[in-house]
């Protein structure tokens, strides 16, 4: 284990410039997350000396969370199964495409809900695709102690299990007690499940209601004693696809993040290297929670699932009913898109840069034919204004990111996942019993 020097994190930003920075973002999102309606008969095919991530997105849980937000539906068996086949197929679509991938992402959902047709989808993903290196795969603290769940182990690289928090009051708060047990027994099933895959990330949530620093500084130092490879700590995102009964209830005043985010930084950042605004590891090769950090594109199959593919934004139907017709015609499950110019893509790579503390001019250069500080002038003038960021006086390619950037990055990044779940909430509006 990688033990670094305690590190004392600084003032990071004022209450002002955090909602000056939401305000800013939701400038953006209106203006670019929105799609058009399409019917695509065929995606484009692949290019030459791209390098391409494959996302598979499996929308079914035994029981909904009341602030999660991702596409999903209540698990039933027989459709489940009936999915996953579909799934087969369209990863056919996509290899007669042309498509070869580096890596998979599996999201839900619950990735693991049914293990047999998960395994027959990465072993048929596997054949299919020879280029992938490493299998990414998501789960839940009940799914880990199932007997089936060991026989993941030698096909999935990165398994990542969401516990939210250890403390019984936060997962009474957010209906996970009853569900998946108390923290104590979450803390326990977790160790069963370390050994088993190369990388066993710990999905955490921070800012809830009620979560004080205290509580916020036992689960960190317990996840310091449990030692897994990779840990995430996300900030809580609620959204119009929130649940109504809890969006009131369920999430902390912003003005806390900084405070919480100190305490995540100071003890997590004395035993890992922090690899993104929200994840760190014990090295610096574990697979990024946040797959989009290193995949300028990327193909999603499924319903829901997102794709980004040269400057273009692509969304699966989020009807489960149309997408099983469509697969079963030959067809991809594409019905929405959105084309982005060239300054959004730019701003959106900056944005990534910052969130994962990897900003490079010789990027910008080689990948987009720009130079960074002139292309996104103004962007780069803010950032060294507010301290966010600087030059590294040892190589002028590189832009060293300040622990302020980081908790920028973090803030932008929230609003942009929430940006993204808006649009999943309108996509999902107008579903009825029959698209299931």
């Amino acid at each position: 284990m990688t033990v670094k020097t305690q590190q004392h994190v600084g003032e990071l930003l004022p209450n002002w410039m955090i909602n000056l920075t939401d305000r800013i973002m939701g400038y953006y999102i209106k203006r670019y997350l929105n799609c058009d309606p399409v019917i695509l008969d065929r995606p484009p095919a692949p290019e030459p000396g791209h390098q391409y991530l494959l996302y598979a997105h499996i929308p079914f849980c035994k029981t909904l969370c009341s602030y999660c937000t991702f596409h999903r539906f209540l698990y039933k068996e027989h459709k489940a199964r009936e999915y996953f086949v579909n799934l087969r197929k369209e990863m056919d679509y996509v290899k007669a495409l042309g498509y070869d991938f580096s890596s998979m992402y599996i999201g839900g959902g619950t990735t693991t809900i049914i293990e047999d047709e998960l395994i027959k989808t990465i072993e048929h993903a596997r054949t299919l695709f020879p280029g992938i290196k490493e299998v990414s795969c998501e789960t839940d603290p009940a799914q880990i102690v199932t007997p089936a769940f060991k026989n993941l182990k030698g096909l999935v690289d990165r398994m990542s299990i969401g516990v939210q928090s250890f403390d019984d009051n936060i997962l009474k708060l957010t209906e996970r007690y009853d569900k998946f047990g108390s923290g104590a027994q979450i803390y326990e099933r977790l160790g069963q499940a370390l050994e088993l895959f190369p990388t066993t990330n710990i999905d955490m949530i921070f800012g809830f209601r009620g979560q004080s620093l205290e509580m916020l500084q036992r689960d960190m130092d317990l996840l310091v004693d449990l030692n897994p490879r990779q840990i995430t700590t996300y900030p809580l995102m609620v959204t119009s696809q929130t649940n109504k009964s809890v969006k009131g209830t369920i999430a902390a005043d912003g003005s806390e993040l900084a405070d919480q985010y100190r305490i995540i930084m100071n003890t997590l950042g004395a035993h890992y290297r922090q690899l993104t605004s929200w994840t760190f590891g014990r090295t610096h090769d574990e697979g990024f929670d946040e797959y989009v950090v290193d995949h300028d594109e990327y193909l999603g199959v499924g319903s829901g699932a997102f794709s980004f593919l040269g400057t273009n934004l692509y969304v699966n139907t989020f009807s489960l009913s149309r997408y099983g017709k469509r697969i079963e015609n030959g067809q991809t499950g594409v019905e929405r898109q959105r084309n982005f110019d060239k300054h959004a893509i730019l701003q959106y790579r900056l944005l990534l840069g910052l969130f994962s503390a990897r900003l490079s001019r010789k990027y910008f250069r080689e990948v987009h034919g720009v130079n960074l500080d002139r292309a996104l002038f103004k962007e780069m003038l803010a950032l060294k204004a507010i301290g966010a960021i600087r030059n590294d006086p040892t190589n002028p390619d590189n832009v060293i990111v300040t622990d302020k950037g980081k908790f920028l990055g973090l803030v932008m990044m929230k609003a942009f996942y929430s940006g993204m779940d808006n649009v999943r909430a309108e996509l999902r509006r107008p579903l009825k019993e029959s698209d299931m």
